[in-house]
């Protein structure tokens, strides 16, 4: 065995859904010596025809104690990595690296009573993992989760979001969760219209959530697109929501793997 086998395992493609034409779910097996935080992302690796091995890397939708590992993905046209991943079918093998990866997890915050979780797109993936995790129900009086799409048919997981206040080992902190759907493109009942910089500029993301971003309360999770996350710091920087750093706490956790 090679230094750099020994970094992954081979695990089986157990499913694969397709959502939207350009967005999919996947599950496949998970190693039983594979640890990782809710939060945390892990490299995937498929084989070409050639022998040679793509890499991207893939938050966990799952939860840490899931016996399975669950992935959102876009597919990108052409993209060298989905390309390959189209040809597999369940039972086909993927490899997934030992070690995973990532800092956006409640440790990065020490303290705060209100957690916002901001996500566009396939960055909705960590926070369902933390979602799923029982320590950020224990740990926050009120969480918010704000999920921006495009249209309302490129929402995901909605099932899943509807039925996790209602898990029972969470024995009625369920509450705690307020669910802000955001479509930009269209008009969707129930779901806000606009980006989720002109919603926090105009105040109305607060509104919906009927509760304010404070330094002293708030601590705020962003992932998804990188412009998306670029604008929003900015706009969060000027009402004191500074990034968390390990030699400076804030109220603000970051992921870019694009």
């Amino acid at each position: 065995m090679t230094v750099s086998e020994e970094k992954f395992t081979r695990q089986r493609l157990l499913e694969v859904q397709t959502l939207t034409p350009t967005l999919f779910t996947l599950r496949t097996t998970r190693d039983p010596g594979f640890r990782f935080t809710a939060g945390q992302f892990a490299r995937l690796g498929v084989r070409k025809p050639s022998g040679s091995i793509v890499w991207r890397a893939y938050s966990m939708v799952s939860a840490p104690h899931d016996e399975f590992l669950d992935f959102f993905s876009i597919v990108v046209p052409d993209g060298e990595f989905t390309s390959e991943l189209s040809r597999l079918e369940p039972g086909d093998e993927l490899l997934i690296d030992k070690q995973a990866f990532g800092f956006l997890t409640l440790d990065r915050f020490p303290d705060g009573r209100d957690l916002w979780l901001l996500a566009t797109g396939t960055g909705l993936a960590p926070f369902l993992s933390i979602l799923q995790d029982f320590e950020v129900w224990q740990r926050f009086e009120r969480i918010v989760l704000v999920y921006s799409a495009r249209t309302g048919s490129e929402l995901a997981y909605q099932q899943l979001i509807r039925e996790l206040p209602e898990r029972e080992y969470l024995e009625g902190l369920g509450s705690k969760l307020t669910y802000l759907p955001v479509v930009t493109r269209e008009r969707v009942p129930g779901a806000l219209s606009g980006r989720i910089t002109a919603l926090l500029e105009s105040g109305e993301l607060e509104r919906a959530a009927d509760l304010k971003l404070t330094p002293e309360h708030s601590r705020i999770m962003l992932c998804g697109n990188p412009q998306m996350i670029e604008d929003t710091r900015a706009l969060l920087k000027t009402r004191d929501l500074n990034l968390a750093l390990t030699r400076r706490p804030g109220q603000v956790a970051v992921e870019n793997y694009w």
